[in-house]
């Protein structure tokens, strides 16, 4: 949930209501329903009420409560709360207090529809004042600005301009954000049960600056009002099923078999609303916990294939009760079959798909494939660590590479709906990947076809730097430091995806051709000729060693080699003459939810800025933070990783034969020349900023290991290396959890790390301690 406009404001004016005495305060989950139902994020309120996130946390789940004025200005808050919140002024219920009479209830106000497209997307226009609320909606009711009914945020000023009649508004603006319906009870639909204290973990979006909800947020509470996904348990009685909601609500389920849990996930009023306009909804999550899976008659994790899930397939077997039951009740399964992540879908009769995605944890589904997920986690827990993810990113499709690529696909979608004289057909989306098509020869992998015959010195190198300096490269000097320091660049691939010109149509091959930077592709070049400071590493190989020869070299290094001022004269290229920006708004919602989460775990986006040693105390404390937060950043990280990785995925599974095609291929997507110009994008940007820095301060780095560079440094501290000779701070290497920033990766004495480079072993693998590489640093 987003904060309301204007928070901080908001909180004081609160803190200024009511009488200065300390009421007693109300129960957790109380506590927790106010300030999210008001819009308020854990660490504003936090940092209103002059205390850490963690301990606001603690007051907020009973774990401790406040004392004297902290406790009296904490109780202010949630009693003003209370009274906007409520239609009458009223205090604070507390749990002795007696339970004030329910208000008399209001007939039903229809809910006007929003205009549709007839394909069913909703008509989008210009943002104009809601004749509701006044705030700025995209979408149109009868062509007047509105939003869905009942979800308004709060009007600043009722609209300057009176608007003509129309049809009976869904209800009068609240003063506050309306919480999201639950889904109405009718005969054969699931019942809500009541929330316990404990299911109302569901995390809440904290973004570092304050902003609206947005309308599409609106619309989905109404289309999807369960959210996204949910965690099937057992009850108490073990005797049925129980759906965990991310909000913390439950729903009883009426199903005892696996196909009868499929139909009930398609009415049950799950999933996720369509990131773009011409991509689609997400389908259902459904997780299915250890006990409900022994209830619906799944196997445990077993190594034959007496019907138990073969870890070595990864699936069931299809001649296995389970997956004959799905078949014959008409539905289907995808090619890697009812494995930990398991796509059932049914032939669509209408416009509506038809498709549920399951999720089975005890078959590792959370504990490989990039995610990191605590073990000892309750159905309601990972219902609200699911939930968060799914809010910040998209609801879960498999890995958190998969999901990664997915959520390309979804925020750039290949094909829309045209209307023609005809009736409605496919058409290509501008700016988007359209259609497979195969690489370059000197691009592709070398399972690939075309690089059957390829020369080995045909090939496009692009992996990041494993780097260290030769000892007798490293000045007296610098051996006379009493520490290396490492520095790691923040979710570096993930920076250097904005605004990145990327291929978009298959390759040309051209000789001689004459450089172009705005042109994506694969040039011929010869560097080797041009001697570069070699206490630096090499922009132009994965070793940071000198080229020996021409080589070929993607866009973005042949434009750096013309900024250090080397002669470029290719000689071969292959080359994209459509291009564009396509992983842009991928790159954006992935940073969001990474800085949305940092600040979730107490670190906001300008702490660097505002405090630096607040900064590094901050990061050196992180991983004693939230588990569940900590979980969720470690699935965005590995999906801005893993969904690059995919892009030049090569082939797997003990059936594949060398020469063969493999599924990848056909995907649009699939393209390793858009791999590596991310990754040289990020090799160009750290070299330029070790250049910069050497320039500011005269200290080079001994080693570069990936996204970690470790300098010789006259004290513990990153600070130590990131002073000039003046005391102040070099900008080069800015500290920060800004994609592309550094934080401190770890400090070592240096006769520890030329023992390392003395056995020709990359210090940046063990700075932090540990193998970075082993640890997926």
């Amino acid at each position: 949930m987003s904060t309301q406009p204007g928070a901080p404001d908001a909180i004081d004016a609160l803190l200024g209501q009511g009488p200065r005495r300390a009421v007693q305060l109300p129960t957790s989950a109380e506590r927790a329903r106010l300030r999210t139902e008001y819009g308020l994020t854990k660490a504003a309120t936090a940092k209103a009420l002059g205390v850490s996130t963690s301990t606001f946390t603690a007051w907020e789940a009973g774990q401790r409560d406040p004392q004297g004025e902290a406790r009296a200005a904490y109780a202010r808050l949630l009693e003003g709360i209370a009274a906007q919140l409520s239609p009458e002024p009223t205090a604070v219920v507390s749990p002795q207090s007696q339970t004030p009479a329910p208000a008399p209830a209001e007939a039903p106000v229809p809910v006007p529809m929003l205009d549709q497209h007839p394909d069913g997307s909703l008509v989008m226009a210009e943002p104009a004042p809601c004749v509701q609320c006044g705030n700025p909606s995209v979408y149109r009711s009868q062509g007047v600005p509105m939003h869905l009914g009942g979800f308004c945020r709060p009007g600043t000023q009722p609209p300057a301009v009176p608007v003509a009649p129309q049809p009976a508004p869904a209800a009068a603006a609240p003063a506050v954000a309306a919480p999201r319906p639950t889904a109405p009870h009718a005969a054969g639909a699931p019942s809500s049960r009541p929330v316990s204290p404990r299911a109302r973990r569901a995390p809440v979006k904290a973004t570092a600056t304050a902003r609206p909800e947005a309308a599409s947020d609106q619309v989905a509470s109404a289309k999807y009002p369960n959210g996204p996904l949910t965690v099937i348990d057992l009850t108490p009685s073990g005797r049925t099923l129980l759906a965990h909601l991310v909000d913390g609500r439950m729903l009883d389920v009426p199903a005892t078999t696996l196909p009868q849990l499929t139909e009930w996930a398609l009415t049950a009023g799950l999933g996720q609303q369509r990131l773009h306009k011409h991509s689609k909804d997400s389908d259902p999550l459904v997780v299915v916990m250890a006990d409900a899976a022994d209830f619906l008659g799944l196997p445990p994790m077993g190594e034959d294939a007496d019907g138990n899930f073969e870890r070595r397939i990864g699936r069931l077997p299809e001649t296995g009760p389970i997956v004959k039951n799905l078949v014959k009740a008409g539905w289907q399964l995808t090619q890697r079959g009812f494995g930990p992540w398991a796509r059932v879908f049914r032939n669509p009769t209408g416009a509506k798909r038809e498709c549920v995605q399951y999720c089975i944890p005890m078959w590792a589904a959370l504990t490989s494939g990039g995610w990191n997920v605590p073990a000892d986690l309750d159905a309601p827990q990972l219902a609200a660590l699911l939930g968060g993810y799914a809010e910040r990113v998209q609801t879960p499709r498999g890995s958190t590479a998969v999901t990664g690529l997915a959520l390309m696909e979804a925020l750039r979608p290949p094909t829309r709906a045209v209307r023609t004289e005809t009736g409605w057909t496919s058409g290509p989306v501008e700016g988007s990947r359209t259609r497979a098509f195969d690489p370059a020869p000197p691009e592709a992998p070398a399972e690939h076809p075309v690089a059957k015959d390829r020369a080995p010195h045909d090939v496009l190198m692009t992996e990041t730097w494993d780097w260290i300096r030769p000892l007798d490269l490293i000045e007296d000097r610098e051996r006379g430091y009493p520490n290396v320091v490492g520095l790691d660049v923040n979710v570096a691939f993930l920076a250097a995806a904005g605004r990145l010109t990327l291929a978009l149509s298959e390759p040309v091959h051209e000789l001689n051709p004459v450089f172009d930077k705005k042109t994506p592709g694969s040039w011929k070049c010869d560097f080797s000729t041009t001697e570069l400071d070699p206490r630096m590493p090499n922009p132009f190989t994965p070793d940071g060693l000198p080229p020996t020869g021409p080589a070929w070299y993607s866009t973005v290094k042949v434009a750096y080699a013309l900024e250090l001022g080397i002669p470029v004269q290719p000689t071969e290229g292959w080359l994209r003459h459509e291009s564009g920006p396509w992983l842009d708004p991928w790159h954006k919602h992935l940073r969001e939810a990474y800085i949305t989460t940092m600040a979730n775990l107490g670190v906001p986006l300008d702490l660097a800025d505002r405090d630096v040693e607040a900064f590094l105390a901050a990061m050196a404390d992180l991983k004693n933070g939230d588990p569940m937060e900590l979980a969720i950043l470690h699935a965005i990280k590995s999906t801005a990783k893993g969904g690059l990785g995919k892009l030049r995925e090569r082939p797997r599974g003990a059936s594949y034969r060398p020469g063969q095609r493999w599924p990848a291929l056909e995907r649009a997507t699939w393209d390793p020349l858009n791999r590596a110009l991310v990754i040289d994008t990020d090799t160009v940007n750290k070299h330029r900023k070790i250049r910069r820095h050497a320039e500011a301060t005269g200290e080079y780095p001994i080693a570069a290991l990936a996204d970690c560079i470790v300098y010789p440094s006259k004290g513990p501290s990153p600070l130590d290396v990131l002073r000039r000779g003046d005391g102040t701070l070099a900008t080069a290497w800015r500290l920060g959890i800004s994609p592309g920033h550094v934080k401190h990766e770890g400090t070592q004495p240096m006769p520890w790390a030329l023992e390392l480079i003395a056995d020709d072993t990359n210090p940046g693998r063990h700075i932090k301690g540990g193998d970075a590489y082993a640890e997926g640093e």
